[in-house]
């Protein structure tokens, strides 16, 4: 007899997101400074390098973390997923920390990789209502898009996720910070992709503020999705342990 795959353990899926949190902010800090190096000048350019190299690198970190903790990497999602009850509540403080101090090391990874100081607070202003709107904007999308994603075709999640941040780079004014963690690591990072930090607190604010919305709208939609499949699968008086089952996911 085949033995049973084991579940991750905590320590494991903790390690995940760690690590994946910190190979996420190597990507998206280290390739916004060779992009900047290389463009000669053309912030245009150095943007189309930043966003291919981080939607590449959300799409394989999340297939190659997914399986062990979800592959989060943003305490957004974390949040947002145990309000729709497929997280447990009691792991939240465990998961943050992760990404937060994965996120951190990810920025000095990058920085010792570029041979700049480990540590260095950004100058680059990211503020006014258009930035706080693309924020909310970006956050709500994201989250919109794993929530449905993850109830119609979970093995989709990660080109979804990766297609998603990659056209977001572009169509929002702040360039789609769209995870708390990101946003506090780079702030230590006066580079390319830094935040300054007196502009931290709104960029939060309106990153829970849009997964909450997001939460909220898919919790609605797919509940309205199972009342007309129940409907249409289900005669009367009837109500099968598949349907029970499809309303648990």
């Amino acid at each position: 007899m085949a033995d049973t795959p084991q579940e991750p353990g905590a320590s494991q899926r903790l390690a995940a997101e760690a690590v994946g949190t910190m190979l996420l902010l190597a990507a998206v800090v280290g390739s916004g400074v060779m992009g900047e190096r290389l463009a000669a000048g053309n912030v245009a350019l150095a943007l189309l390098a930043n966003t291919f190299a981080t939607g590449a690198a959300l799409v394989a970190l999340i297939l190659t973390f997914g399986p062990v903790s979800g592959a989060h990497f943003n305490p957004a999602v974390t949040l947002a997923m145990s309000l729709c009850a497929r997280f447990p509540r009691r792991e939240i403080a465990g998961y943050v920390t992760a990404q937060i101090l994965g996120a951190l090391a990810g920025v000095a990874l990058a920085h010792l990789m570029f041979e700049l100081p480990v540590i260095s607070v950004s100058r680059h202003p990211r503020t006014g209502a258009g930035q706080l709107l693309s924020e909310f904007v970006a956050a709500f999308g994201l989250l919109s898009v794993i929530c449905a994603t993850a109830a119609s075709r979970p093995s989709s999640v990660p080109f979804a996720v990766g297609a998603y941040i990659t056209a977001a780079y572009w169509f929002t004014a702040s360039t789609s910070f769209a995870n708390p963690a990101v946003t506090l690591a780079r702030c230590l990072s006066d580079t390319f992709t830094g935040i300054r930090p007196s502009d931290v607190p709104g960029f939060v604010l309106a990153q829970i503020l849009g997964a909450a919305a997001a939460t909220g709208f898919c919790s609605w939609l797919q509940a309205g999705a199972f009342a007309s499949r129940s409907r249409t699968a289900n005669p009367p008086g009837e109500d099968g342990i598949a349907s029970g089952r499809e309303h648990r996911s």
